[in-house]
């Protein structure tokens, strides 16, 4: 079940659940009570809920860093043994006053 189809399946739910609490052979004040407690029963799962994804979010935030630092320290690593290789090369071709005088 995808995100949305779950959305869809917790809202329908909470609907089907208050509405079955309403029309249910119950005194108002015990009525009352229960959409209460349901409703305080909801909001600290949301609570809940919010906070692990905000923490998921967080470590997905924290492992892109990573992964982007790493990256970047490879491509200074590349660039700076591309340097390096040039230097070498311009260092071990002779001049061109030592080829003419050859």
């Amino acid at each position: 079940m995808n995100k949305n189809g779950l959305s869809s399946f917790l809202l329908g739910l909470g609907v089907g659940v208050g509405l079955g609490i309403l029309f249910a052979p119950k005194a108002g004040e015990e009525t009352r009570g229960l959409i209460r407690d349901k409703a305080g029963e909801g909001a600290d799962f949301l609570k809940q809920r919010g906070s692990q994804i905000q923490q998921t979010a967080s470590e997905w935030v924290d492992k892109g860093k990573d992964a982007l630092g790493r990256q970047k320290d490879n491509l200074a690593d590349a660039v700076e043994a591309g340097k390096q290789a040039y230097r070498d090369t311009v260092k071990r071709q002779p001049s061109a006053a030592e080829s003419e005088a050859s």
